[in-house]
């Protein structure tokens, strides 16, 4: 269904061009009743991204990311956050990138990862589509050390977490970022044949 004939966009302001794009714009919505109310929101475009969750099977295993993330600081968080690779599309294809982003973060070279879902993570104020996917992983596909760049602030470690201790750790408060909580939840219930834990 489009809502295209429903939105009339009036004007258009830059805010902000430093890291990312910050725009306020005003429009004029049709509401469900047939009337027009106008509307302003400002939207923070910063691309669209992808992550993975990287399993094995057999040992029933994850491999997840810890690293400081300033915004979550700010907002009460005063630990490292827990989370699964992922990165900005940058211009390349949502596959492609999440295979660099892998090696970059967690040292693994992935040969086939599945797409199994597509999510706008929080659609009230930004334009970012996350993409997400999961591949197998054994412990001889570690080809480097990861760790992210340091260039870009990056100081990633890594975690291999059993998939039930994952989810007690989401229970528990300590796995607290979105993305990551989607993918564990996704993995219990269709990679590991069972929802595993109590969380």
């Amino acid at each position: 269904m489009s809502v295209a004939d429903r939105v009339r966009v009036e004007e258009v302001q830059l805010l902000s061009d430093d890291w990312y794009v910050l725009k306020k714009t005003t429009f004029l919505y049709r509401r469900g009743n047939g009337s027009w109310q106008r509307q302003s929101r400002e939207t923070y475009d910063r691309g669209n991204g992808a992550t993975i969750l990287l399993y094995d099977p057999s040992r029933r295993t994850v491999i997840l990311t810890r690293q400081f993330r300033y915004p979550a600081f700010v907002n009460g968080c005063d630990d490292l956050l827990i989370e699964t690779p992922a990165g900005l599309l940058d211009k390349a294809s949502p596959e492609e990138r999440i295979r660099a982003e892998t090696e970059e973060e967690t040292g693994f070279r992935i040969r086939e990862v599945r797409r199994v879902m597509e999510a706008y993570m929080s659609p009230g104020s930004v334009t970012e589509k996350l993409y997400f996917f999961v591949a197998p992983y054994s412990p001889g596909d570690r080809v480097g050390p990861g760790g992210g760049h340091v260039e870009e602030g990056e100081d990633i470690d890594l975690l291999e977490l059993d998939i039930d201790e994952a989810l007690m750790m989401i229970a528990r408060g300590e796995i607290r970022d979105g993305k990551t909580i989607m993918l564990l939840y996704h993995a219990a219930l269709h990679l590991f044949g069972k929802a595993g834990g109590t969380a």
